[in-house]
């Protein structure tokens, strides 16, 4: 089967590329136009890696040029797409929405309407647990409001879900929406908490821990995520009379302290932090954790990997690319 996925050369769409690529029975070709929000030679590496399978084949475009992605999807005519390419991260959408704009808004109706036009057995997206904002009451559940982002970014996924449910309901589109939480392993993002709480320690630098590093974070491992996607990628929504626009929660449903999760990676890493404790910060929310009943009913999705492992895992490739001594 043929499989479209957007942003392959990030963090979630180059595991995602991986597992599907690596199975041999689907042919994957990924977009991606490799913007410079965070170190371009860290994509280029996993592209590098994706490239050696043979299953694989990687296009450089812009999914919000809306005409060149809906002539490239009708060319390839997948069978399900995955898109994953967005512009991430909650404090830089305080500091410049156009970019969120172009990538999450426009970007995403571009991909709505190669749909349409190319009509693939299932669209699944990226949402983000972001959209639970103010009033959101921990574990969060799919049916909870989400009216009060508390960043732009949230507000950005908010709205993907929105134009989804109108492409659903007005073209018969199957489409499913996965709200991630606080994903994290190996080929991380260098601007998210894992990376950024790494490299200050093996750099000897302050750490700066937000809200007093109190903080709670459903933190999921990526092989987690991935096996979520794929089993809700392989289910489409059964049509009565029309497709729903599903949602679904993919996380661990065990939340801890950011303070914590630093104390972990202190021992992994046999480094002492250097902590600086702050103020909660414009945008962040106090706690994420996910419900994951509707998901675990829908496609049997139970998260495996503990963050013990995990961590273990992601600091191993953590010294090995950064090349930091042992």
């Amino acid at each position: 089967m043929k499989v479209l996925v957007t942003g392959a050369a990030g963090f979630i769409g180059y595991h995602v590329s991986r597992r599907l690529a690596e199975t041999k029975r689907c042919e994957v070709l990924g977009v991606d136009h490799l913007s410079d929000y965070y170190d371009v030679a860290l994509k280029r590496a996993r592209l590098g890696e994706l490239a050696a399978l043979e299953k694989f084949h990687f296009l450089q475009s812009d999914f919000a040029d809306a005409e060149n992605f809906s002539a490239l999807t009708a060319r390839f005519k997948p069978d399900y797409v995955v898109h994953l390419g967005a512009q991430p991260g909650v404090r830089h959408s305080l500091e410049n929405p156009a970019a969120y704009t172009h990538s999450n808004l426009v970007g995403f109706a571009s991909v709505l309407e190669a749909c349409r036009r190319t009509p693939p057995k299932h669209l699944v997206y990226a949402s983000s647990s972001s959209v639970y904002g103010a009033g959101a009451t921990a574990p969060f559940r799919e049916d909870a409001d989400t009216d009060q982002p508390t960043s732009f970014y949230g507000a950005t996924k908010k709205a993907n879900e929105l134009l989804a449910h109108s492409y659903a309901r007005t073209h018969g589109l199957n489409v499913t929406g996965l709200r991630f939480f606080t994903v994290y392993g190996p080929w991380g993002r260098p601007d998210m908490a894992p990376t950024l709480f790494a490299r200050a320690l093996a750099e000897g630098r302050p750490l700066k821990l937000f809200n007093h590093g109190k903080n709670l974070r459903d933190f999921t491992y990526v092989d987690d995520i991935v096996d979520g996607i794929v089993r809700v990628l392989l289910y489409p929504p059964a049509a009565a009379p029309v497709p729903p626009a599903r949602i679904f929660n993919l996380g661990h449903h065990r939340p801890v302290e950011t303070l914590l999760f630093v104390q972990m990676l202190e021992q992994l890493l046999g480094r002492k932090a250097q902590i600086e404790l702050l103020p909660p910060q414009t945008g962040d929310m106090f706690e994420t954790c996910a419900d994951l009943t509707r998901v675990t009913a829908a496609v049997g999705y139970t998260p495996k990997v503990p963050l013990e492992e995990g961590l273990r895992r992601f600091v191993a490739w953590f010294r090995d690319y950064y090349q930091l001594p042992r």
